[in-house]
C-alpha cells in the first residue's frame, strides 16, 4: 500500500502543513516547559500556521484532488428464486 495513492495525505501540501505543525507543537512543548510564555505562544502561532500552509498548498493544487464518486446502491436481500419456471 505504500505506493498506493488511495490513502489520503500522502501529498506535498499534507506532509509541509503537518511538519511545520510539528515544530511549532514541538516549540511550544520546550517553552512551556521552560516557562516561558513568549516561547510558547511563538510555538502555537507555528503549530496554527502550519495548517494555513497546508490549506494555501492545497488551494495550489499540491494537495489530495477532490473525487466525485457515484454510490451504487444494491440491493440488501438476494432476488428470489422462481419455483419450477
Amino acid at each position: 500500500m505504500a505506493g498506493s495513492s488511495h490513502g489520503h495525505g500522502h501529498t506535498p501540501a499534507a506532509w509541509t502543513g503537518s511538519i511545520i505543525a510539528f515544530i511549532g507543537f514541538c516549540v511550544a512543548g520546550a517553552f512551556m516547559v521552560m516557562a516561558q510564555p513568549v516561547g510558547f505562544w511563538a510555538g502555537m502561532v507555528l503549530t496554527v500556521l502550519g495548517g494555513v500552509v497546508g490549506g494555501i498548498m492545497r488551494a495550489m493544487g499540491l494537495g489530495q484532488p477532490k473525487q466525485n464518486h457515484a454510490v451504487q446502491r444494491t440491493a440488501a436481500t438476494p432476488e428470489p428464486a422462481t419455483a419450477g419456471h
